[in-house]
């Protein structure tokens, strides 16, 4: 028998590596004889970084920048075994855990610390850069990054405007005269894994920025503020101002995209997909009788391109799919439209938030091996007998 146990990272609880070997564990509880494949996943989001290292066998490097409030901070940042490509977390600089240590300034959260990142990668010689750009704390539609390369955006007078997504609306012109030599030169891809457009009621501040401190009056300003940065956007590229605001995927990660497709040519692609690729999941999952694969909650997004959906639809005819998480509010319907047989809660039962993080990694492998008992029970024809009691 050969089980697949592919999670994405528990977040706040378990890295997708932890992830992973929780699944094994449990899985070999029950069939030690079988072949267990552990291969953490990411979707674009957090974790990208670590699982692309660990494919490509390298090392993560570091490099000074500061944080979404632009506080000194040091990020990771990962290179391809040939330094052509540069793989760059977001988060690492300007995630959501970096700033929670201070209450949330939607309004001034900004990407600057990327584009540091960015910069250095460029200083190096790298011929592509890869952006993950999943769990950032902002929403400045990628302005931050474009001024930590060299490039200024000004008001109507000429004057340079703040950093942060509440001084989008003064907006007037981008100059891009002192943009680093070779930021338009590089291939850049951004791994996205949300669909959402820039504006609008399923825009980045409507439905990310309440998760990053906004109110009424900040997703209202927000939202405006972005709305107008796609017409500067547009008379600075020659971009459809409509398109820009309405283009899939240029919501994430308060509206990364839109700055740089327009002024960049950089390409969206959906995170789940390039990292499959990268990893070469279909080979990993060839032959799998069972998969496990998870996240910290499934839900109508976990179906939308992100790693359980990715997994589902690659897993091999006759494989049996199940989604371990630690809330499932999904219904059976809907799993099994996507191929997933089933989803199970790690909660065992009433607990706080920091209780099941605490033991994330112990019942994500009790919950494998309850999996793993049901299903060969169910492929042997009878009633397990296995003892889960260890």
């Amino acid at each position: 028998m050969k089980i697949v146990c592919v999670p994405d990272s528990f977040k706040g609880s378990l890295t997708g590596a932890e992830a992973t070997m929780a699944m094994a564990r449990g899985a070999r509880q029950v069939m030690p004889e079988a072949e267990v494949v552990q291969q953490p996943f990411a979707d674009g989001g957090e974790g990208t970084l670590d699982a692309l290292m660990a494919v490509w066998g390298q090392s993560v490097r570091t490099v000074e920048a500061v944080d979404a409030l632009r506080r000194p901070c040091i990020a990771r940042y990962g290179l391809s075994p040939d330094g052509h490509t540069a793989i760059i977390e977001a988060a690492e600089a300007i995630g959501l855990p970096r700033v929670a240590d201070v209450p949330q300034q939607p309004r001034l959260a900004d990407t600057c610390g990327v584009g540091q990142i960015a910069s250095h990668v460029l200083d190096i010689g790298v011929e592509e850069i890869l952006l993950c750009i999943g769990g950032s704390a902002t929403t400045d539609g990628g302005t931050g990054m474009i001024t930590a390369l060299g490039g200024c955006f000004l008001d109507s007078s000429g004057r340079k405007v703040p950093s942060g997504g509440g001084a989008l609306s003064v907006v007037s012109s981008v100059n891009l005269e002192d943009l680093h030599p070779r930021a338009s030169e590089v291939r850049w891809r951004i791994a996205s894994d949300v669909d959402n457009p820039l504006t609008g009621p399923r825009g980045a501040a409507a439905v990310f920025g309440p998760q990053k401190g906004a109110d009424d009056g900040d997703v209202a300003a927000l939202d405006a503020g972005l709305h107008h940065l796609a017409d500067i956007l547009a008379e600075a590229s020659g971009e459809d101002a409509g398109q820009l605001r309405t283009r899939r995927g240029f919501g994430a990660a308060g509206g990364i995209p839109v700055a740089l497709v327009s002024l960049l040519d950089a390409e969206v692609v959906p995170g789940a997909t390039l990292v499959a690729d990268a990893i070469g999941l279909a080979e990993v999952l060839d032959g799998a009788d069972l998969v496990l694969t998870g996240e910290g909650r499934l839900d109508n997004q976990s179906l939308g391109g992100k790693v359980v959906d990715a997994v589902a639809l690659r897993a091999p005819e006759g494989a049996v799919v199940v989604a371990i998480a630690g809330g499932v509010q999904l219904r059976v319907a809907e799993c099994r439209r996507t191929s997933i047989a089933a989803a199970f809660s790690i909660a065992p039962g009433a607990a706080s938030l920091c209780e099941l993080q605490q033991e994330a990694a112990n019942l994500v492998e009790q919950t494998a091996a309850h999996v793993t008992s049901l299903f060969t029970a169910a492929t042997r024809g009878r009633r397990s007998s296995f003892d889960l009691s260890s």
